[in-house]
């Protein structure tokens, strides 16, 4: 069966369009600049997903790993588009979308090994990377379970002050599959009702783990799913950082201006299984043929080095540079300590609860908590 959302058509083709980097001759300084800077990004994504993969098989990463491999073009589009003053709400596939919006490539994968120096000291691993002075709010392990909690920042913005082009906005992202779940269409609506600064971004990498979209969703067409809450729509070729870059810029400022939300939809195209464990076999050979072709990363190379903007020799020097980097990053967080076991009930509640029992499974109930049990009959 193929992974295609409608069989023998290309979601992307239905795109609101791509923009292709204009030739370096007339480009300014600045922007030939930027253009190399988003390269520098998804090559630093790719071999950051790659070696996360090899550390895994290498037992150095534990529970679940989703990788971005083939979504690096969306994560620096969606990324770059975003303001600091922005907050973002991402899924458990969010290792890029942490390394695009800034975080140090060595705590991201520290986090990943389960060491002191991670994103989330440790305790979240893959799913769940947070960093509240990059205003990302975290990875979600549960499958729409960051869209309540999105929606309801977007009415903390609304609270506190009027639209505005200068006002902050949220974004959140979501898979494909989670667009048949409850949370997103209570979240819309209510995003809708209430007039909040949201857009929600289906990253719509065409398998709700092995299913392909049109075989889950009677509207395969994600970006239409918010019509019935009176919600804008748009789909872009997820494989074009510009085309994503601009269409988010464009949401993001409606959202922010009108305190409206929007939909977007990025289609894109998962190199590898659902995590690192998945081997994919519901892809055919015919599939996987033409997912090297779609590749983002090296697709991106090609037209910025046929435009002027890279040549082979600098592109090369990016890779080469960026591989250090990575390689850096597992040395940093090898060498990084792993949480102890006094600390297990640190960070449990925001502000200290005196009542909460902080020993360990055998442990005796303290003579407090014991009678309190007692008395209430437990």
């Amino acid at each position: 069966m193929s992974s295609s959302p409608t069989p023998g058509r290309d979601p992307a083709a239905d795109t609101a369009g791509t923009a292709r980097p204009a030739p370096a001759s007339v480009l300014s300084d600045s922007e030939v600049e930027v253009l190399r800077g988003y390269y520098r990004q998804m090559a630093l994504i790719r071999a950051f997903e790659l070696r996360a993969a090899e550390m895994y098989t290498r037992a150095k990463i534990g529970g679940y790993c989703h990788l971005n491999l083939g979504e690096e073009a969306t994560c620096v589009g969606l990324m770059d588009a975003l303001r600091p003053t922005d907050y973002l709400f991402t899924t458990y596939r969010e290792h890029g979308y942490a390394l695009a919006r800034g975080a140090d490539p060595g705590r991201v994968m520290a986090e990943l090994f389960g060491r002191t120096t991670g994103l989330s000291g440790g305790r979240g691993g893959s799913m769940h990377l947070f960093d509240t002075e990059l205003r990302l709010l975290g990875g979600y392990g549960i499958v729409g379970g960051q869209l309540p909690l999105a929606t309801g920042a977007a009415l903390a913005i609304a609270y506190r002050g009027e639209p505005g082009a200068g006002s902050e906005a949220v974004m959140c992202l979501l898979g494909d599959g989670t667009t048949n779940i409850g949370a997103f269409h209570e979240s819309l609506n209510l995003a809708a009702v209430w007039h909040l600064p949201i857009v929600y971004v289906i990253v719509n990498n065409q398998l709700g783990m092995g299913t392909p979209v049109a075989a889950a969703a009677g509207e395969p067409e994600l970006f239409r799913r918010g019509c019935a809450y009176r919600i804008p729509g748009t789909r872009v070729d997820g494989g074009d950082v510009l085309a994503v870059r601009e269409a988010a810029q464009t949401m993001l400022e409606q959202a922010r201006t009108e305190h409206r939300p929007r939909l977007l939809e990025t289609v894109s195209y998962r190199l590898r299984g659902h995590s690192v464990v998945d081997p994919a076999r519901y892809r055919t050979p015919e599939d996987a043929a033409q997912l090297r072709e779609k590749d983002p990363v090296p697709a991106f190379r090609l037209r910025l080095i046929e435009d002027g903007v890279l040549t082979p020799q600098a592109a090369a020097r990016i890779d080469e540079e960026v591989d250090h980097q990575v390689t850096a990053a597992v040395d940093f967080a090898d060498a990084s300590p792993a949480p102890t076991v006094d600390t297990l009930f640190d960070h449990l509640y925001a502000t200290d609860v005196t009542s909460v029992f902080r020993g360990l499974p055998g442990d005796p109930l303290p003579c407090h908590q014991a009678a309190g049990s007692a008395q209430d009959g437990g």
